[in-house]
């Protein structure tokens, strides 16, 4: 099975917010099942560490990945934690899928993508925020490429 790789979100302190907590929802039995989870996010990695280990994950099979701020990034430098890894099973909301996909395409890393749902109360904010950074992310890849 695929290494689990679950994209970070906003956070409460020190509590993950509710579109975070459906994504780990979704990605602790895959995580168990897989034997290992890399949590990626800026100051988001160890509240789902600390979240998942207390709903029942075992901490030795987690990673935490601490500097990533964007989509691309959490794919990157999870991928540099386990260069190894011929395809990841990605862990994200359902708004989020498409940019996932495209920027894993971009950066050739083989992925599995996962969709949690988006709580109702966030839900419309989401799907027009990813509106405005689905169309930012296509261009940014577009120029990439252009350059290069």
């Amino acid at each position: 099975m695929n290494p689990v790789l679950v994209l970070g979100a906003l956070v409460d302190g020190d509590r993950p917010s509710a579109i975070l907590r459906e994504r780990l929802r979704r990605a602790q039995p895959l995580i168990d099942a897989a034997g290992v989870g890399v949590l990626s996010g800026r100051g988001e990695a160890q509240v789902m560490a600390d979240w998942l280990i207390e709903h029942g994950t075992d901490s030795g099979i987690l990673r935490l990945e601490n500097a990533a701020t964007s989509t691309n990034e959490n794919l990157e430098n999870a991928h540099a934690l386990l260069p190894d890894t011929t395809c990841w099973t990605v862990v994200t909301s359902d708004f989020h899928l498409l940019r996932t996909r495209l920027w894993a395409w971009h950066l050739g890393i083989p992925v599995e993508v996962v969709s949690a749902p988006t709580p109702g109360s966030a839900r419309l904010a989401m799907f027009l925020r990813e509106c405005l950074a689905l169309p930012h992310s296509v261009l940014r890849v577009g120029w990439r490429r252009l350059l290069g």
